[in-house]
């Protein structure tokens, strides 16, 4: 029987070790926490398939396309929402809740840059409900002996020999162990960069390493410049709280005071429907409004706040003490998803054979701007499309002795056990989050470009003398290294696109090229970077 290992256990991960155990193939599926504290649970917007009756598969194509910029594989998206409706029935049928109208037919909202109402949603909890469903279909095949799950462990590095994966090493945080496993395939499902950038509205547990770390083994990587500020954010003292699109799916409106007057600048310059643009398109407004701006739910009423935007509500009242029935909201952009990642094929399989990416961490569908509603979609699609595509391949016949290469990482977990640094990781850490701060927000130059790569090399150039620290997790000091690297690969990939496109916008090349209408692809080779536009 097959064995695959799954990083990650959000709603990419779990779709996959479902799909894969109906096949008959087992599946361990490793991370650090319990899929309950997975990114995927706050999921809150919806999910999107073609299903209402002036809708057609054809516009939701076109939209995803379109949003995109154009850059991405044309035939994926289509499958992607071709697929759409028969994943909306799947759900439903493992038992996920999904919100209906007054004749028992599913509910739909608008979301940015979509042309027609086809957003199906659960409320304001979508990735609650879908991650329900899933971990209970998930328990089942537990039981049945086709899915393990180890909680504790973090990926350390894959086992990859002349182009092929055989497994991966794990880090045990539990009991500070190194351990290998085996298997005919890695499925890589950990979610964005969300720590790289700091106070994000994602996970901090979502920090980038696992890509970062493949990159360093030969995974090419896609695609790293295009990354979404979501335009409607709160701040708290830990992170950025996301004020769901589904605000303006309901009717919300954004405006800024001049003076006592409102000014609401979205319809102003759009229309109507200017609220439900797409999100590098607002962001950038929100960005250039001249005084703070504001989202106002209030005129909705509390009944259809209470019914829908339920979980808003309760955000706004916990953190920043405001009642969203009386007040508007002030809101932000901030960091909230990364159209770039491992690059895949229509299979979902990456340059190295036996190494799949699923989920945010995958780029594939989304080209520099990505369709609110299109994200919970894509990584349930990611995870069904790499399971069939496991099923297809042959089983692994031999396997490398990775003996010594396990020795070699414990000897080394045990060296840094028993050392002291003066340097800290963790700083380290946190001065990254403020290099790509400054240097990749909504608006980006040459210049912040350039001085980023110059504070990101003097890091990189002092990380080979750094020694463990007691006092922090083994994990943050391994890290460290593959996340400087991941840094400089983002930071390079915004640097050689010279142009303005979806959520890369340059200041210094404003206009869009057609030299640029392919992805960015990136590799990394003996500590030398390599960036096309496009691949042969």
């Amino acid at each position: 029987m097959k064995k695959v290992v799954i990083l990650g256990s959000g709603i990419a991960g779990l779709t996959c070790s479902i799909k894969l155990a109906e096949l008959g193939i087992k599946s361990l599926v490793v991370s650090p926490y319990p899929s309950e504290r997975s990114q995927s649970v706050m999921a809150a917007g919806g999910i999107n398939a073609a299903i209402g009756k002036d809708d057609d598969v054809s516009l939701h194509i076109e939209d995803t396309y379109q949003g995109g910029c154009c850059i991405d594989d044309y035939n994926a998206i289509k499958e992607l929402c071709e697929n759409a409706p028969t994943i909306i029935s799947w759900l439903e049928s493992l038992g996920t809740v999904f919100s209906k109208d007054a004749n028992e037919e599913l509910s739909l909202r608008a979301f940015g840059g979509q042309s027609k109402k086809r957003t199906v949603f659960a409320g304001a909890s979508t990735g609650k409900q879908i991650m329900t469903s899933l971990i209970n279909e998930a328990r089942k095949y537990e039981n049945l002996g086709l899915i393990e799950r180890k909680m504790g462990r973090y990926f350390h590095s894959a086992l990859i020999d002349n182009g092929t994966c055989y497994g991966a090493v794990l880090y045990n945080d539990i009991n500070q162990v190194m351990e290998l496993e085996l298997s005919d395939a890695v499925v890589v499902a950990t979610g964005g960069q969300n720590a790289l950038f700091g106070k994000t509205t994602g996970s901090v547990l979502c920090d980038g390493y696992v890509a970062g770390k493949l990159f360093t083994q030969g995974a090419i990587l896609r695609n790293l410049e295009f990354i979404q500020y979501h335009p409607t954010t709160i701040e708290t003292s830990q992170k950025r709280m996301l004020i769901t699109e589904a605000c303006r799916g309901e009717g919300g409106r954004l405006y800024y005071l001049d003076g006592d007057k409102k000014i609401y600048f979205m319809e102003d310059i759009y229309g109507p429907m200017g609220n439900l643009m797409p999100r590098d398109i607002v962001s950038k407004h929100i960005y250039d409004a001249p005084s703070q701006v504001y989202l106002d739910i209030s005129f909705l009423g509390k009944q259809l706040i209470e019914s829908k935007l339920s979980e808003v509500k309760d955000l706004c009242k916990k953190y920043i003490n405001l009642d969203v029935t009386k007040d508007s909201i002030p809101v932000s952009p901030s960091v909230h998803f990364f159209m770039g990642g491992l690059a895949v094929n229509n299979k979902h399989q990456t340059n190295i054979k036996n190494l799949y990416a699923i989920g945010e961490c995958a780029s594939m569908y989304h080209g520099a701007n990505r369709l609110g509603g299109n994200s919970l979609l894509a990584a349930i699609n990611g995870g069904m499309v790499a399971s069939k595509s496991i099923e297809e391949e042959d089983s692994i016949s031999s396997t490398p002795d990775f003996s010594n290469y396990l020795e070699e990482q414990k000897k080394e977990l045990k060296e840094n056990q028993d050392s002291k640094s003066d340097f800290s990781a963790f700083y380290i850490r946190q001065e990254i989050s403020k290099i790509l701060d400054n240097s990749l927000g909504i608006t980006r130059s040459e210049d912040k470009l350039q001085k980023g790569i110059e504070e990101i090399d003097y890091y990189i150039n002092i990380c080979d003398r750094l020694e463990f620290d007691n006092d922090i997790s083994y994990y943050i000091s391994y890290s460290l290294n593959s996340l400087l690297i991941l840094a400089r690969a983002i930071l390079l990939s915004a640097l050689n696109r010279k142009e303005s496109r979806g959520s890369h916008i340059r200041m210094d090349y404003p206009n869009k090229s057609d030299k640029y209408s392919k992805p960015t692809y990136i590799r990394y080779m003996n500590g030398k970077y390599d960036v096309t536009i496009g691949m042969e």
